[in-house]
């Protein structure tokens, strides 16, 4: 009798797996598309013929026979290890069991295959497969049927097939044309035209041979058709070619320098083999993120696919891989510059904003790299080496409108950098770092209009008035103006503005051609910022006391000849700052324009009055 609290003996028994459901999955769930069929029978015959190099050294060809109307079927041979009738019944009847490194006994790392479901694939394309095999270590020939209801049977046959594996498939009625020779001899060359054995396909005309050396693995004996399999990779010759190796995994490669600039945010794709077999056209992490400008091809017999067979699992071999190809990449760069710097300037010409987005990351490429990259200043478009090595401090304003404004009042012996565009203000602040010999100072437009100088003091009184007047007439622009001695006689006006400013006018810009719902949004807006905002920060008008025009206004009687002048200056100093003009500017130019012309001619009655020119 049993005892109270004793386990309950219960029947183990198996899993019962519905095959159709296993179909099911691999089509929907695990590979991309029926195509891969002929991917799995490749593997699973390039495993076959390793397999028999070990047993007799004998194997190296496969062969396949698409389906036409004279055969009937589908056929692909090979003559590898073959199976006897035990080992159909062990490696084909259990569903993902990598049965074939058993049988085989060979290191895993040999095999292109490592999931038992590979031959299921073939049910994606065919109701019935039939394998038929003789083995090489002797034995009678054997032929399996499988059906997709989940049946198989296995039987001897007495025909004295050749050492080898023969797949037969007659297709469904949905993949008719995968069978086809026009589709078969697009597949067997995708996945298979760099394999290590000889793959040739049936045709009318004689057979066609497929395979042939991978360009990619042997660039240092043939450098020229290397080049060309880059040429036809990319669509244009590339920059340069390295070449790429990491030993441990049996992974090396090529990596083809691009001659125009990747879209941004693209990151860089690997086509990758596995063994010489295709895995993907598009692997993003094999290389390092930061390798933007290269497009690599790589095949590694130490890599592990994932069960897809269409990329890689990130394991800790793909993280030393990524480590060390990345490292042969930056590795070129330092050289290059060495070597052939004139090349290494052409590289950093097409790749330019990619790289400064680089150095942030990567401190030994900023050494190196960041002085072949260049920044708009108030001197020119200068190189970041020839930029430290003239100028011990350096200023750099943060966005292109404050550049473009406080570059008409910066010192001539000074070097003002715009930090506008993409990554340029991160590569300024970095240069201290890079170079200690170095500093730099970032500017506003407030702190450097505050550093001009009045004008003497003798002209004092003149300029307070000036600045009185000159306010009134642009009230209604909401632009105050001050009155400085800037060292440029050529220049009259500089339009001055905070960013925040900046912004407050493009909201209102955007509100009088938007509706009132995001009109309401922007009002919004603007209250809030104008509560925390000092009343008096606004933009200004700053006129040049050493330019002559901004003198002869003081003498100006007429208001009207007064106003009209003021009005074009702060038109002018919009349009040098690059600022757009909104309609009532254009109104404003117009005018004044219209009215100076009618006044210079005596025709007084043509004239706007003053206080209705806006």
């Amino acid at each position: 009798m049993q005892e109270e609290g004793a386990p309950v003996s219960a029947e183990v028994q198996q899993f019962q797996v519905d095959l159709r459901g296993v179909v099911d999955l691999l089509s929907r769930h695990i590979y991309s598309s029926p195509r891969v069929y002929l991917r799995e029978l490749l593997q699973n015959a390039r495993d076959a013929i390793t397999a028999r190099r070990e047993v007799d050294g004998g194997g190296g060809r496969i062969r396949i026979t698409p389906l036409t109307a004279e055969t009937g079927e589908f056929v692909l041979r090979d003559d590898g290890v073959g199976l006897t009738a035990t080992e159909v019944a062990d490696l084909l009847a259990t569903v993902g069991r990598s049965s074939k490194r058993d049988i085989f006994d060979l290191p895993r790392s040999d095999y292109l295959g490592q999931f038992g479901i590979g031959l299921l694939s073939c049910f994606m394309v065919a109701d019935t497969i039939v394998i038929r095999s003789r083995s090489a270590r002797g034995g009678a020939s054997v032929e399996w049927t499988g059906s997709a209801d989940g049946t198989f049977q296995v039987a001897e046959i007495d025909e004295e097939l050749p050492i080898g594996t023969s797949v037969h498939l007659v297709p469904r009625f949905d993949a008719d044309e995968l069978l086809r020779p026009a589709a078969v001899h697009e597949l067997a060359t995708t996945f298979g035209e760099f394999l290590p054995v000889r793959v040739t396909i049936d045709a009318a005309a004689g057979d066609i041979d497929i395979t042939r050396d991978a360009p990619f693995l042997d660039a240092a004996q043939d450098p020229e058709a290397a080049v060309g399999y880059g040429r036809d990779l990319l669509g244009a010759s590339p920059l340069d070619v390295i070449e790429l190796s990491e030993p441990a995994t049996g992974t090396r490669g090529l990596a083809y320098i691009l001659p125009f600039a990747p879209p941004p945010g693209a990151r860089q794709a690997t086509r990758m083999y596995l063994g010489r077999m295709l895995l993907s056209e598009r692997v993003d992490d094999v290389l390092p993120d930061w390798a933007f400008f290269v497009r690599a091809v790589i095949d590694s017999t130490g890599l592990a696919p994932t069960a897809s067979r269409e990329s890689l699992v990130e394991d800790a071999a793909l993280e030393r891989v990524r480590e060390q190809l990345g490292a042969g990449i930056r590795r070129w760069v330092l050289e290059l510059g060495l070597r052939e710097p004139h090349r290494l300037a052409q590289f950093v010409a097409v790749h330019e904003v990619g790289l400064k987005s680089l150095v942030r990351h990567d401190e030994e490429l900023a050494h190196f790299i960041s002085r072949w990259l260049t920044v708009e200043t108030t001197h020119g478009t200068v190189r970041v080496g020839d930029l430290v090595e003239r100028y011990p401090h350096i200023r750099y304003a943060q966005s292109v409108d404050e550049f473009r404004q406080v570059a008409g009042i910066s010192p001539s012996d000074e070097v003002l950098v715009n930090g506008g565009y993409l990554y340029d203000a991160d590569l300024i602040r970095m240069l201290p770092d890079l170079y200690p010999h170095v500093s730099v100072e970032k500017v506003d437009v407030t702190g450097e209009l505050d550093r001009l100088d009045p004008p003497p003091l003798d002209d004092r009184d003149a300029a307070v008035a000036l600045e009185a007047r000159a306010g009134a007439v642009l009230a209604a622009s909401d632009c105050s103006v001050v009155v400085r001695s800037i060292d440029r006689p050529d220049l009259a006006g500089l339009y001055v503005a905070d960013p925040e400013v900046l912004r407050a006018i493009d909201r209102g810009r955007t509100k009088g051609v938007t509706g009132a719902l995001w009109g309401g949004v922007l009002d919004r807006i603007d209250q809030t910022l104008s509560s925390a905002r000092d009343d008096d920060l606004r933009a200004r008008l700053c006129l040049n006391w050493s330019n002559r025009v901004v003198r002869a206004l003081v003498r100006v009687q007429d208001d009207a000849v007064f106003a009209r002048t003021v009005q074009l200056l702060y038109i002018q100093a919009l349009l040098a700052g690059h600022h757009p003009l909104a309609d009532a500017d254009r109104t404003l130019m117009t005018s004044a324009l219209a009215d100076l012309v009618s006044l210079s001619a005596g025709l007084e009655g043509d004239t706007i009055p003053f206080g209705d020119a806006r």
